[in-house]
């Protein structure tokens, strides 16, 4: 059985999570993925949170020729993924990070705390301690004599674009921060759009969605009004387990019944990566970054809509008196930067582009500009 990483919407709650999807199909080498030998350096690390004891393991890859190079973080999106983010045979961070270097970027990926080769523990994590993880990064890059301490920058997919922004807002170390796919909304604004966005793409009739935007309201009405985790898990499992006849099949995410999705989303809200999403307000991380700042989203995104999401971002990093934001819509490319059809999660696995080429050359280009 093999088993795979899939970022799945659930119900009202669960925009960013990532839960493990099991498929009998094999996965095959995406064609985007390159194979060695590289023209380049590729050395294993391991660099330490002293603050969270946590040792985190990953790849740092170093262009063949130069030195001081400008070097990029690649932050993955919530759920425990490892440093090529991988999820059916697709390895987004491992293209990234061989693209980037060809163009004489620097690039660090790493497994996420608990995950891979990293010690700690992921279940009990934050976005906010994830943001120590990157920070520790940071500090280790600013020991290697290749890299540029001047230019050492984070691109954070999802919610590693939050997590991006959490430590840029805190720290003068980091030069420049990419947000892919990142929200810039409210996570119950987000969630609650995509579960709407995503069952109409599966084809869910204007009736069933409205049957959907009820049961989200009342869904964060609990939310709110819980704070005890003990009582939270059993008052949406009483809420759950009563309206789960009413909820339309085609929101369902592919592969999970029922029972599944909602046993799921009861588990995920009672998590502190979920409490912490639920309290705060990406655009307040936003408005503290000093350093530039480029957002990316998919026009198909279905999970972070680019209309609701990058209009946000945009406005809190000026509000914050930095003018030096850019950002962009890209035609096409659903949540994971692959040209799509609907952008519906369905066609994640199956797509024969692991990371659109005109997504890569954005970063790079954009990146080359602001490190000259």
């Amino acid at each position: 059985m093999k088993k795979a990483f899939f970022l799945i919407p659930v119900f009202v709650v669960v925009a960013f999570l990532v839960y493990l999807v099991f498929s009998e199909k094999p996965v095959e080498k995406k064609s985007q993925e390159p194979a060695p030998p590289y023209p380049y350096h590729s050395e294993d690390v391991t660099f330490t949170n002293n603050q969270a004891d946590v040792t985190l393991s990953g790849t740092l890859t170093l262009p063949e020729k130069g030195d001081k190079f400008p070097v990029v973080i690649l932050v993955s999106g919530s759920g425990p993924q490892d440093r090529n983010s991988e999820f059916w045979g697709h390895k987004p961070f491992l293209v990234i990070a061989d693209y980037l270097t060809r163009q004489g970027i620097a690039v660090l990926r790493y497994d996420d705390r608990g995950i891979g080769k990293s010690t700690g523990k992921f279940m009990e994590a934050t976005s906010n301690d994830f943001a120590t993880d990157a920070e520790s990064a940071v500090a280790y890059l600013k020991t290697r004599k290749e890299i540029d301490a001047e230019k050492i920058g984070i691109a954070g997919h999802s919610d590693g674009g939050l997590v991006a922004a959490i430590a840029a807002s805190r720290s003068k170390d980091i030069g420049f921060i990419i947000s892919l796919a990142g929200p810039g909304a409210r996570g119950t604004e987000v969630i609650s759009l995509q579960s709407e966005l995503i069952a109409r793409a599966g084809g869910a009739s204007e009736d069933e969605i409205a049957v959907i935007r009820k049961l989200n309201g009342k869904t964060v009405e609990i939310l709110t009004k819980t704070t005890d985790t003990t009582r939270l898990r059993t008052e949406l499992a009483a809420f759950f387990q009563k309206n789960m006849d009413s909820y339309p099949a085609k929101g369902l995410p592919p592969g999970f019944t029922k029972e599944q999705l909602f046993t799921a989303q009861v588990n995920a809200m009672c998590t502190p990566w979920y409490q912490y999403m639920f309290s705060i307000d990406p655009a307040d991380f936003f408005s503290k970054v000093s350093c530039p700042v480029l957002a990316l989203n998919g026009a198909k995104d279905l999970q972070v809509d680019a209309q609701q999401n990058l209009p946000v971002i945009g406005k809190a990093v000026k509000v914050g008196g930095n003018a030096n934001v850019t950002v962009t819509e890209l035609p096409g490319l659903n949540h994971f930067f692959q040209k799509s059809k609907t952008g519906h999660p369905s066609e994640y696995a199956g797509n024969a582009e692991t990371f659109s080429p005109v997504a890569l050359a954005a970063m790079s280009d954009w990146i080359k500009a602001e490190v000259r």
